[in-house]
Formats: structure tokens, sequence, C-alpha cells
């Protein structure tokens, strides 16, 4: 039941107003968003607030809240899942920022597990978060191929499917996203 197939059948029915769909499809994407939180989490700094639990409830909440949703598939719906996540990672660490004032203990996220985008073992969250808005005024397909296989953990072919583009342009694409991300954040 928990194939790429059902959960694309179930998220086209909620997309057509079957909210029945909708309570058959938590259960089947819930360990993959938790797997994808989890990671986020996991390359944080140790006594970080927010729990993967925490980080999927918020998201999910955010993903049902939606009017009449138009989903295609579920690399789509793992896309969206990812851009709330970062964006509610992004507005945690500015809340913590903020109450410490700049304070040394920001949020720090790994990227050397993430698909290698650079060298550096730690970068701050904020400095990746600004740099892809940044990468975005200029190539917005850069940014969200960034978008989809560092925070949701898509692989080439199923960001290929999200964004409608072929194979090798989100390989190129990536590489050289990766390759101006790294300069941008050393």
């Amino acid at each position: 039941m928990k194939s790429p197939e059902n959960v694309t059948l179930l998220l086209k029915k909620w997309s057509e107003g079957d909210q029945s769909a909708l309570e058959k499809l938590m259960p089947l994407v819930y360990s993959e968003l938790r797997r994808l939180a989890g990671n986020y989490l996991r390359r944080e700094r140790n006594n970080h607030t927010l729990q993967p639990t925490a980080l999927v409830i918020e998201a999910y909440l955010k993903l049902i809240d939606q009017r009449r949703p138009r989903w295609q598939n579920r690399a789509q719906f793992y896309g969206v899942a990812a851009q709330l996540m970062r964006r509610i990672l992004v507005d945690h660490a500015r809340q913590n920022k903020a109450a410490k004032r700049g304070g040394s203990d920001q949020m720090r996220l790994s990227i050397t597990s993430a698909g290698q985008l650079g060298e550096q073992p730690e970068i701050d969250l904020l400095a990746l978060h600004e740099a892809l808005e940044e990468l975005k005024t200029f190539d917005e397909q850069q940014e969200r191929i960034v978008e989809l296989k560092f925070f949701g953990g898509l692989s080439i072919d199923e960001t290929a499917e999200v964004l409608g583009v072929g194979h090798a342009t989100v390989e190129r694409d990536w590489k050289m996203a990766r390759a101006w991300l790294r300069r941008k954040l050393e």
C-alpha cells in the first residue's frame, strides 16, 4: 500500500476534494517526512529545541491548511514539504537569533552529508537561506533544485519530474549551484 503510485493516487484524490484520501495519505508519508525532518535536525546543533516530530507536525499543518491543493505526484508533495520545513527551520533560526540578539548559538547545518555542497563541515542555516535567496534572483531553477535535493532529499530523477525538466538539466544545474554556493558560503 505504501508504493509511490498509491501515494500519487491519494494525492490526486485529495486534490479533487476527497478528505478521506488525506486521512489515508498521512500514515503513508509520515515516516518519509519524519526521516527528512530527522536528517535536517541531525545536522543542527546538539541543543536544538525543535524535534523531528514537531517539525513534521508543523509542516503537516501547513500542508493540510491549503485550499484545493493541486498535487501531481509524490515527488512534488515531498518537494513542497521540504520547502515548508526549510521555512519553518529558517523562521525558528531567526527567532532564536533575535532572542539571543545575534548570540553565538546560531543554528548550524552540516552540508557534508547532504549532497556535498561544499567541503565545510557546517554552515549557518540563515547564511544558506540568504545565499539561496540571492541565487533565486538570477537562477530560480538552480535555487529550486538545491531546495528539492538538499532540503527535500529528492533524487535527480524526482527533482526532474517535479520541475518538468530533463535529468541532464538537473545534474548540470545542481553542479553549478553547488559550486556557486560553495564559493558564496566560504
